[in-house]
């Protein structure tokens, strides 16, 4: 007997149910982590029986792992677009750094997944980033290492190191995000209210407009036409909760 040979109608429904699975998936361990996330929840959200779902996936853990790998391949492809895009090497990198606050803004449950697997990481817990480092993170940097090293030999940007320009951007998109429950503390603002991002978002980009270029006026230019060719992407709508009120303990009566 020879063996039945999928369809393509067959193949398209196994993928689309694949999707389906993957994007529930996100939502849940995103939202709970992969300790507290439940395989009976991503079911029923993909509308798939758990079987099924463990019949694309053979553990929760791989689950998780696919989830994750998903996620960050479309950060891989958004991220490498903007640097291959025409442009100087000075305007490439500024739209990239653009990119990532508009990512970290945007794409939250791709910022909670990769939190957590920082924490493993820092604990020396197994954790899901070694499949991605090859795959996302290395291509990512290394181009990326390329746009500021062409706009330093050209002569766009400063002669400094390459290192600390490109964490002089990323390292303050995420510093901003990662700090902003305590600065709301400090200063009584939401830095995630949508005026404030945007403040933040086009300051960003004007300083490093004169942080980074030979020429300041022509940084200041460049800066101003990424500002005006990228419109800040549609609101995320994500909060910061309350934060308790702390008041001094009552002495213990006698």
């Amino acid at each position: 007997m020879c063996a039945t040979t999928p369809t393509r109608t067959q193949t398209e429904r196994a993928d689309q149910t694949r999707t389906r699975i993957l994007d529930a998936a996100i939502r849940e361990f995103s939202e709970n982590g992969l300790a507290g996330a439940r395989t009976e929840q991503i079911a029923e959200a993909a509308g798939v029986n758990k079987a099924l779902l463990y019949y694309y996936f053979k553990s929760k853990e791989a689950l998780y792992a696919a989830a994750l790998e998903s996620i960050a391949e479309g950060v891989r492809v958004s991220s490498l677009s903007v640097l291959d895009a025409d442009g100087s090497a000075g305007e490439r990198f500024l739209r990239s750094t653009l990119e990532h606050f508009d990512r970290i803004h945007t794409n939250w449950r791709f910022q909670s997944l990769m939190q957590q697997e920082m924490v493993r990481l820092h604990r020396g817990e197994e954790h899901a980033l070694s499949p991605l480092i090859e795959r996302v993170f290395k291509p990512l940097t290394a181009r990326l290492q390329e746009v500021i090293d062409e706009g330093i030999a050209s002569g766009e940007l400063i002669a400094a190191d390459p290192t600390q320009i490109r964490y002089a951007a990323l390292g303050a998109n995420v510093l901003y995000f990662l700090s902003a429950p305590l600065m709301r503390m400090i200063t009584g603002t939401d830095p995630l209210e949508p005026g404030v991002l945007a403040s933040r978002r086009r300051s960003t980009v004007e300083f490093l407009g004169q942080a980074i270029f030979q020429d300041r006026q022509y940084g200041a230019r460049v800066a101003r036409l990424v500002l005006e060719t990228t419109p800040m992407p549609k609101d995320s709508g994500i909060r910061l909760k309350p934060a308790p009120e702390l008041r001094p303990k009552k002495p213990l009566t006698k």
